[in-house]
């Protein structure tokens, strides 16, 4: 049974620069946005001490990675200007500008706890009284391969209470948890981003072409890349469908269903 419902007053956001509407395309209700909220707190104090660790060792790199995740939480929540500037740290971290990103650190570092602050105020002392979901050890599973944290927990929410859902937040994480479970017969579908750092979403479309893994778990590409050429070079490698971003929660369904049956 789910928890009594919770009226907030999402002017609050929408008067601070949050675009909710759009957020809404991908999250369908303030039910399922707001629990992403509170996610969206308990994971971005982490973020953004792993982006000051990276800062001072100068491992841009790494903070590259940090920042884009960083950056995919503001663009699916609607944090627009947090997206704005999460988005000049990662091309400048990715051409090695270091000066950029000390120059402009606090910039985004203030803009961040900014959003923080609002989220709290917005949701308040009832965001604990949320509802967990129970613990419930089910027999078919799926495995998504996004970086952005964010479209993985909405995964995991949409499919709480049909499937476990495996998650990786890039290609060479998925190929680690793919070599360490070989003889898992409980992957029933894959969902893959094509833009990924590390190893790409293509770069993994290959292993599983060299591994015959499409005959055991059947494929569907969930991307934010629409141009015709990274589509049909998609559809060559003989996956079930593509789903471009931003997608709700039907269309999630949907082409999970329609992979998971694929091969039946």
């Amino acid at each position: 049974m789910k928890g009594e419902c919770i009226m907030r007053d999402v002017n609050k956001l929408k008067e601070n620069g949050v675009n909710v509407d759009k957020s809404l395309e991908l999250f369908g209700d303030m039910e399922m946005y707001d629990a992403t909220l509170i996610d969206f707190l308990e994971g971005v104090d982490e973020k953004l001490k792993n982006l000051e660790h990276c800062k001072e060792n100068a491992d841009m790199v790494n903070y590259a990675i940090y920042v884009h995740s960083l950056k995919s939480d503001a663009r699916y929540l609607g944090f627009e200007k947090l997206q704005d500037l999460a988005y000049q740290q990662e091309m400048k971290s990715k051409a090695n500008d270091i000066m950029f990103i000390y120059d402009h650190y606090d910039e985004l570092m203030e803009e961040a706890h900014r959003v923080i602050d609002l989220v709290n105020d917005y949701l308040g002392k009832e965001k604990e009284q949320v509802e967990k979901p129970d613990f419930i050890i089910k027999d078919k599973a799926i495995l998504v391969v996004d970086d952005s944290d964010m479209i993985s927990r909405f995964i995991k929410k949409v499919f709480n209470n049909d499937y476990e859902v495996y998650t990786a937040s890039d290609g060479a994480e998925a190929i680690k948890f793919l070599e360490e479970n070989r003889d898992n017969t409980k992957i029933k579908a894959a969902l893959i981003d094509l833009n990924m750092p590390n190893v790409n979403g293509f770069e993994l479309l290959d292993y599983f072409i060299k591994n015959q893994l499409f005959i055991k778990i059947p494929v569907s590409i969930i991307t934010g890349v629409d141009d015709k050429e990274t589509i049909e070079k998609a559809f060559q490698y003989g996956i079930v469908d593509l789903l471009t971003k931003p997608f709700n929660e039907r269309d999630i369904k949907r082409i999970v269903e329609k992979t998971i049956n694929y091969n039946i």
